[in-house]
């Protein structure tokens, strides 16, 4: 597997962002990886899911918001966001173009992600991949965050947990019945973290779902 450290160049205002592609030697495709609000790319979820999946055989670009790369609390705005996620699918096409490619996210992440597709209709990206989907803040039930999905238009898999307070399961599964082109796997007894007690351990069903689920649409 080659494991390489990357820069994203945003803009003369944003500067760079740092980057990682893991690319095993049996690639099928490539995904960018987005991180969340509270952790960047080198939180252990992050690097424990790209190795996964690499071992897979799907290809990772995980990549810093510039809140992260600056360590500010506060995330960055949605254009921000939006751009830099841009940065980090260019790059993936750039590297790799011969790989079918993929954008996922781990709450944020995959918000931002799905807001810049619902904007940008890129024939390049094959579909989006959720992992925990924040609906709502905890403790304040709603599907407002979920208006802009309807104009995403590629396949999306949300992979949710039963016990994720920040998206009851009653609410995310209202919010993917009518999207046609969304597919939804429940995780019992996961929280948004995707952590089930000591005795579970999530990322196998994550990984397991992520290629099930690529492998159908690439082939």
């Amino acid at each position: 597997m080659a494991t390489k450290s990357l820069s994203l160049a945003l803009s003369p205002a944003l500067g760079k962002v740092s980057a990682i592609s893991m690319v095993p030697e049996n690639a099928t495709c490539i995904m960018t990886l987005a991180h969340g609000a509270g952790a960047g790319m080198d939180h252990v979820f992050m690097a424990t899911l790209a190795t996964g999946l690499a071992e897979a055989g799907i290809a990772t670009l995980r990549f810093n918001f510039p809140f992260t790369e600056q360590k500010k609390m506060r995330p960055d705005t949605p254009a921000v966001a939006h751009q830099t996620i841009e940065a980090a699918i260019d790059k993936a096409l750039e590297l790799y173009p011969s790989l079918p490619l993929f954008v996922s996210g781990k709450s944020f992440g995959g918000r931002m992600s799905s807001q810049y597709l619902a904007l940008n209709q890129r024939k390049d990206v094959k579909g989006i991949i959720f992992y925990g989907f924040p609906l709502h803040p905890a403790g304040k039930p709603s599907t407002d965050r979920a208006e802009h999905l309807k104009d995403v238009k590629v396949p999306m898999l949300f992979l949710q947990g039963t016990k994720d307070t920040l998206a009851t399961w009653d609410l995310i599964e209202s919010v993917c019945k009518p999207l046609k082109k969304a597919s939804l796997v429940k995780l019992e007894g996961a929280d948004h973290s995707f952590k089930a007690g000591k005795k579970v351990d999530t990322m196998p069903l994550l990984i397991e779902a992520t290629k099930n689920w690529m492998d159908k649409i690439i082939k």
